[in-house]
């Protein structure tokens, strides 16, 4: 079976997110200089990580046209306008 774009997008997030949640354990167990500022920037890519993979799924369905799980589930419901009524 092929793999879209968005699978390996997500498949290579998981894979490093487990990598940085290893090497946060790593960096707070051990004890060097400038392991404060290690610790610091795994947990910054923990966040920013996801953040990045939303913006690339987002940016995928906008280029190709196509939903995506970033898409608002809920129709955009427009307001009728007051010459109309």
């Amino acid at each position: 079976m092929k793999k879209k774009p968005k699978q390996i997008a997500a498949i290579i997030c998981i894979i490093l997110l487990i990598l940085l949640y290893i090497a946060t354990l790593v960096v707070s167990l051990l004890d060097f200089p400038g392991s404060d500022r290690l610790f610091a920037a795994c947990l910054m890519a923990t966040v920013g990580l996801p953040i990045l993979l939303w913006i690339y799924i987002w940016l995928y369905g906008k280029y190709t046209s196509r939903p995506t799980m970033t898409d608002s589930p809920f129709p955009s419901q427009e307001k009728p306008s007051d010459k109309e009524k």
